[in-house]
Order: C-alpha cells, then sequence, then structure tokens
C-alpha cells in the first residue's frame, strides 16, 4: 500500500461512494419490522375463521352474539401494541450496544456506524474486533483473525498486507487495517445469510410446542365443525337463524385464539423488562431458552471479576531494582508500548511503568497477547549496539517446566487471587517459541483482580436455584479457584488444570464426567472452552455460557444461550443471544427469572385454554351424537371464556415464576387439559340434560342451568392453575366469580346475556353436578401431577 492510500478515503470520496449506492446497506434489524408485526398478528388461521363466523353473525344477529369478534380485534391490538413496544425498545438497546468500527478517512480515525462503511474505506482492527465487510489487509501487525464462524477451521490465520478478509471474522491478536472490497449485500456474511438480521427467531420449544397443539386442533375443527352445522340445521329447522347462532356458538370455543397471543404478549413484555434493566435480548426465545438452563458456565475475567486489574508487586527472580530505570521494569514498559491494543493485564503493566519505549531501547518486533498461546512478547535490542533478545510477558506454568521452581513461588501468589505472569527472556526467535523453550526467568508480576461487588449474591442465587456454576478461565487454575472461593462457590477449593483433561476427540465421556463432577477449571483453551459446553450438553445439560472476550467467542456461539458482557469485544457480542450492556454481572438473575416467568406461566394458562378446546369440542360431539340443539349461544361462552380464562390468564401469564422450565411441553399439558376438559364437558352435558327435563318448554332456563355447571367447574379449573396461592391469586378467582354472580342477578345483565335461574330444584342440581365434578377434577389433577413429577 502506498502512503496515500494508508491515509484512507477523503470526505469528497467517501460521499461520491455514498451517492453510487456503494455503502454497506445491509439492513441491521434488532427486530421485525412494524409490518410483519402487524401481518404476523392479524392474518392468522384462527383469525381468519373467527372473523368469517363474526360476519355470519352481524347477519343473523344479535349483536350480543357476536361479542366473540370485539374480543378478537382486542386481543390483536394488544399483541400488535406489546410487540411495537417491545421492537422501539430492542431498536434503541442495539443501537446503544451496537459496535462502531473504525475507519480511517482524512488521515484521521474515526468510529462509524456500519451502515456508514463504503468501499475503498480503510478500516481498523484489533482484538476482539469483527470484520463486518469483506476486505484486503492493508497494514498487519501479527494480526491473526478467527474464521471458524464461516469456515469452520479452528486455528487462526496470521494475516499479512494483501491477505483477503471475510466479513463475520474476528481478530484474536495483533492489529492492522484493511481495505473494503465488498459491502453489502456483496459480503461474504451477507451471502450465506439472505438477511443480515441480529434478530432470529431461532428454535423455540414453546412456539414449537402451541404450532404443534394448533395443528391438532385444526384437523379436529373441520370435521367437529362439519357435522355440528349439520346437526344444527336439522334439530333447529325451523329457526335457521337460532341454528346458526349456537352452531357458531359451539365452533368459536375450539378455538385457542388467546394462547397465541399471550405468547406473544408474554414475550414482549419480557423484553421490555429486561430492556429497562439495560439487557440486549438478540433473539426473543433467548427467554425461554434461560428459563430451562441447569448449567452457567462463567468466564472469570469481566464476569466475577471487573474488566481493570493493578499490578499490586513486581517480585524480581535476579538482580536488584524493579523500578522503571531498572532492566525489567524497562522491558515491562517497552512491551507495554509494542502492543498496540493492549488487553486488561498488560493496560495495568503500562499503568505501573508508563513512558512508552525507553531511551535508547528499540522495538525490532512484537507478538500481541494470544488467548492460545498465553503470553505477548517482543524482539528488543537494549542500545544501539546492544544484541536482540526476545522478552516475553505470559503465564508462568506455559513459559516454565513443570517443576521449576520459580512455579512454587507463583503459585503461592496465585493462592491469593492474584493473577501473576513471568517476565522471561530467550535467546530464541519470537515465532520459535513454543513449550520447551529455554526461557530465563526475570521477574514475576502480581496482578491484583477486582471482584464484582454483586458476583457472590449472584452465584448464592444460582445455588438456590439448583443451576449449577462452572468457572472456566485461561488463567491459572490455583487463582481462579482462590478468586471463586473468594465468591463462596462450592468446589473451589479444588480447581483443575484443564492442560491435564482428556480431549474431547480422545475421551468425551470422562470430559462430561469431570465437567460434571468438578466447579473451577483453570489454563482453558478457547477450543478446550467450546468442547466444554459440548460436553456438558452431551449429558441433556442446558448450558448457558458468558463472557467478553475472543476466547469466549466459540463456546458463546454453541452454547444453548451466550450471554455477552457490554464493554465485551464486539466478536462475542455478535454472537451472542443477550448482552448485558450494564456489564453487570448481577443482571443474570433477572434474566433467567424473566425466562422462567414467561415459560412457566405460559405452560400455566394453556392447560386453561386447552380445556376450553376439549370441553368444546366434547360438547360438540355430544350434541351431535344424541342430536340436540347446542345449550350455548355465542354469547355465553364469550362470558364464560373471559372471566374463566381470558381475564385470568392475562394476570397470571405476566406474574413471578421461579420454578425451572422442562422438557415436554405438549405432552405435560394435554395430560391435565384433557382430563379436565373432558370432566367439564361431561359435567355441563349431564346438567343440560337434567336441566332439559326440569324445563321442557324454557330453553333460556335450561341454557342458564348448563352455564352455571360449566361456569363453577372452569372456575375450579381455574382455581386449582393459580396454585400456590397468594392474597392477589384468591382475590383474582375470587373476583371471577363475583362478576359471573352480578351476571346472574342482575336484570341489565340477566337480559343482555339471557341468563336467568328459575326455581330453586334446577340450579341446586345444577351446583350439585359442579361440585362431583370439581371433586373428580381434583383427584385425577393430583394424580396426574404425581406421575408428571416422577417423570
Amino acid at each position: 500500500m502506498t502512503d496515500r492510500e494508508l491515509v484512507g478515503l477523503t470526505s469528497t470520496e467517501v460521499a461520491e461512494r455514498v451517492t453510487r449506492g456503494e455503502v454497506n446497506d445491509v439492513p441491521n434489524r434488532s427486530s421485525r419490522s412494524t409490518a410483519d408485526i402487524v401481518r404476523g398478528n392479524v392474518f392468522t388461521r384462527f383469525n381468519a375463521v373467527i372473523g368469517v363466523l363474526f360476519l355470519v353473525i352481524l347477519v343473523v344477529g344479535p349483536i350480543q352474539d357476536g361479542l366473540f369478534g370485539f374480543v378478537i380485534v382486542a386481543n390483536t391490538a394488544i399483541g400488535i401494541i406489546q410487540e411495537l413496544r417491545a421492537k422501539k425498545t430492542l431498536d434503541s438497546l442495539a443501537v446503544v450496544g451496537e459496535a462502531k468500527p473504525v475507519v480511517r478517512r482524512d488521515g484521521t480515525s474515526r468510529p462509524v456506524h456500519t451502515s456508514e462503511i463504503v468501499l475503498g474505506d480503510l478500516v481498523e482492527l484489533g482484538p476482539g474486533d469483527k470484520a463486518v465487510v469483506d476486505g484486503t489487509v492493508a497494514e498487519s501487525a501479527s494480526l491473526e483473525i478467527d474464521e471458524s464462524l464461516l469456515t469452520g477451521e479452528a486455528d487462526p490465520v496470521v494475516k499479512k498486507s494483501g491477505d483477503a478478509v471475510l466479513s463475520g471474522s474476528f481478530v484474536t491478536a495483533g492489529s492492522g487495517a484493511f481495505t473494503a472490497t465488498k459491502v453489502g449485500r456483496d459480503a461474504y456474511a451477507a451471502r450465506l445469510a439472505e438477511e443480515a438480521s441480529r434478530f432470529t427467531l431461532v428454535r423455540s420449544e414453546l412456539r414449537s410446542g402451541i404450532n404443534t397443539i394448533l395443528r391438532y386442533i385444526t384437523w379436529l375443527l373441520l370435521p367437529v365443525a362439519t357435522a355440528l352445522i349439520i346437526s344444527q340445521l336439522v334439530v333447529g329447522r325451523n329457526d335457521l337463524a337460532e341454528a346458526i347462532r349456537r352452531t357458531v356458538a359451539g365452533v368459536t370455543p375450539m378455538i385457542p385464539e388467546g394462547l397465541v397471543l399471550l405468547t406473544s404478549v408474554a414475550f414482549a413484555i419480557g423484553v421490555v423488562r429486561l430492556g429497562r434493566k439495560q439487557c440486549l435480548v438478540q433473539e426473543l426465545p433467548a427467554i425461554e431458552g434461560l428459563a430451562r438452563v441447569d448449567t452457567v458456565c462463567l468466564d472469570k475475567t469481566g464476569t466475577l471479576t471487573e474488566g481493570g486489574m493493578d499490578v499490586s508487586e513486581v517480585h524480581l527472580l535476579e538482580g536488584r531494582g524493579i523500578g522503571a530505570e531498572s532492566p525489567a521494569g524497562r522491558a515491562l514498559a517497552a512491551l507495554g508500548a509494542a502492543d498496540s491494543r493492549p488487553n486488561a493485564s498488560l493496560r495495568a503493566v503500562i499503568d505501573a511503568y508508563p513512558g512508552g519505549v525507553p531511551d535508547g531501547w528499540r522495538i525490532v518486533e512484537a507478538a500481541p497477547f494470544s488467548s492460545a498461546r498465553k503470553w505477548a512478547g517482543a524482539r528488543l535490542a537494549a542500545g544501539p549496539d546492544a544484541p536482540e533478545r526476545t522478552w516475553l510477558l505470559g503465564a508462568p506454568d506455559v513459559l516454565l517446566p513443570a517443576g521449576h521452581p520459580v512455579l512454587r513461588e507463583a503459585d503461592e501468589r496465585g493462592a491469593r487471587g492474584l493473577r501473576v505472569l513471568l517476565l522471561g527472556r530467550t535467546d530464541a526467535a519470537l515465532d520459535e517459541v513454543a513449550p520447551g523453550t529455554e526461557v530465563e526467568p526475570v521477574a514475576l508480576v502480581a496482578l491484583e483482580q477486582r471482584l464484582r461487588p454483586d458476583a457472590a449474591e449472584t452465584l448464592r442465587y444460582f445455588a438456590e436455584q439448583g443451576v449449577a456454576v462452572k468457572v472456566i478461565s485461561g488463567d491459572n487454575a490455583v487463582a481462579v479457584g482462590a478468586v471463586a472461593g473468594q465468591l463462596g462457590l462450592d468446589g473451589a477449593d479444588h480447581p483443575v488444570d484443564a492442560r491435564q483433561l482428556p480431549s474431547a476427540e480422545e475421551d468425551p465421556d470422562k470430559l462430561a464426567e469431570m465437567l460434571e463432577s468438578n466447579s473451577v477449571f483453570g489454563r482453558v483453551t478457547p477450543q478446550q472452552k467450546r468442547d466444554m459446553v459440548a460436553a456438558l450438553q452431551s449429558r441433556g445439560h442446558t448450558v448457558a455460557m458468558t463472557g467478553d472476550g475472543v476466547n469466549d467467542v466459540l463456546a458463546l456461539k454453541d452454547a444453548d444461550i451466550g450471554v455477552a458482557m457490554g464493554s465485551g469485544s464486539e466478536a462475542a457480542r455478535a454472537v451472542a443471544q443477550i448482552v448485558l450492556l450494564n456489564n453487570s454481572f448481577s443482571s443474570l438473575p433477572s434474566v433467567v427469572g424473566e425466562g422462567r416467568r414467561v415459560i412457566g406461566n405460559i405452560e400455566r394458562v394453556a392447560n386453561l385454554f386447552l380445556t376450553k378446546t376439549v370441553y368444546s369440542v366434547l360438547l360438540a360431539l355430544l350434541v351431535v351424537f344424541v342430536a340436540l340443539p347446542y345449550p350455548f349461544l355465542p354469547r355465553h361462552l364469550t362470558l364464560l371464556s373471559s372471566l374463566t380464562i381470558g381475564i385470568p390468564a392475562f394476570f397470571l401469564a405476566l406474574a413471578p415464576n421461579r420454578e425451572r422450565a422442562r422438557p415436554g411441553f405438549v405432552k405435560r399439558v394435554l395430560r391435565y387439559a384433557v382430563p379436565a376438559g373432558v370432566i367439564a364437558g361431561a359435567a355441563a352435558f349431564t346438567s343440560y340434560l337434567i336441566a332439559r327435563q326440569e324445563y321442557p318448554h324454557d330453553f333460556r332456563a335450561a341454557t342458564s342451568a348448563t352455564t352455571l355447571t360449566l361456569f363453577l367447574v372452569a372456575l375450579w379449573v381455574l382455581a386449582m392453575v393459580a396454585r400456590p396461592y397468594t392474597w392477589w391469586r384468591v382475590g383474582l378467582v375470587l373476583a371471577m366469580a363475583a362478576g359471573f354472580a352480578g351476571v346472574l342477578t342482575i336484570p341489565w345483565f340477566q337480559h343482555f346475556f339471557q341468563l336467568r335461574l328459575v326455581g330453586t330444584e334446577g340450579p341446586w342440581v345444577a351446583v350439585g353436578i359442579a361440585a362431583v365434578a370439581s371433586a373428580v377434577l381434583e383427584a385425577v389433577w393430583r394424580v396426574v401431577r404425581r406421575r408428571v413429577s416422577v417423570h
């Protein structure tokens, strides 16, 4: 590259490229578009069915029987409004959390939005940065790029001037700059994913389970509805309008339309709640996934400890003097100056030994820190005529052979929770440094790590919730164990050196066994982190991985849920499903709790909706077989649905819930809903048959008695679903009972809903049938609960 090209584009050149459309215009959305949200809530198969039924009722009247149509309109509006709120939250948080690549224009480095990069821009790179467009390397200072997320190649690739850079890859070590050669939809990553969107609907057991249930209902709906329509037309041949009304009443409650609405609303409100706590949810089902997590893997640095560190001690191993003018001090200052993008450890050294390259010293060559090799180094000359020597700063147990006496001193400091680095030198060239290289130890540099004040409390929360915590770090195992011990983590007293673990290829079962029986692991390489996540998943664990550095990217990508810190590397944030923008580890309990609230409560209210579907189908079939008029009008079932399902389900879906989610959503819900629906339907039909004998010429009285029975049984289902009781849940059930009592006693409501209890014997028989059905329901419910608990 010429000096002119290394200056970058001028403002005029950028403007010309923007005019020509040579910009990185791939949409970087954090949520669905407004049109998609409206379309997804309005144009559903069940809305279409209910819409047609509503139009039919508008034709035959009266309007009271079309209340279900207004309910659907309200439900759809609520769903749209809540999702738009979630979209607004997601979009605003995405802007805050968006990493801004640095480009060089007019000779000056400046951050820009990803969408503002133009063809020919000179984009600067450093450790943790992600390449957002394709390009060609213009300058390289030991630049190493990981392309594993694109190509599957595990080892970082050393990039030199002229080498290609693919969008979607990220820098693991070194720094440099590349010229953008392909932007927008022409870039490699954009071609791989037809749509470059940070919001993707990954697999969700909750969504797929509900879709499965809806598919079953769709299959049932058509034949049952057809049979009901024919039977009502035959039975009610003298009153076509009445037959149509009762047919609509039989078909409408079969559709659990509110279940889909509440799922969307619960997810959307979860996003908004987490957004208020500065948690960016990049994939909605991540909220659900967190509810299933039983193992959390934590990277120590940046998670249990804060990012910054301080040099607490420099212990000289030879000669005297550790000040800035000593050989050791000068070497540390030179190593700090040799890395243009220092990590937290080297930044602490720079703070302790500022001033850059000492007078008379010169940097011949430099190798930035790499998580894979665990050291940084530089080829230095202490004077114009001084011989060149390689100085290294890194992990003592990596640079020195096992059993070396200096390692004992390093372990003593590590046992106090300090991060210990070795300053050493060798005559070997930088590219020849490898395990076994003769390194002359010069000094031990002890760094004090700052524990997060909320880490201990967060670990206690996970212990109370039965979530296993695994600390996996690239640091010395003893030092990691000491930090974890200070925070009260069980198992911190026997940390494991990951270099002693079997590889995933050699003995995956042994690796999984070691991970299950231990809590703290040190000297873990990036590839090992990935293998550890896979090993835990092989034992049936749902794994969440937290991290902030490039060494965490592969594990974050493979974990069931990846959680990145907002201040972490761009690559880590890009692959994580959840980003903690406030960098607060204490936000994790809120995130996990929100996931449990969503999935636990949706499962809870799904029992209500599917119970209604089952008893509606059963009643329709019984009416068809016995050739009777359907016992209800649409207004009756709208009332029942609102008081026993719709209103209470909305409150129950948003209540706190700490129970960890388990797989098998569909089976578990059907085990409860099918017997409950059968019992409720049988009780209502029995009451209907008896009421027809009691009131042979008063169909309204028979309908009222049947409605009373069905309401009481459905209310008991609600009371069971609402357990364990709290004051507001008891109040909710009582309020629904009071609402129905008001309908039966207030004349205006009696007339509006055509409900009026006649005499005393008929209503008490209806109550008695409901009481028996509720007792049977309670017994069956307890038996099912015990069986589900066992499994």
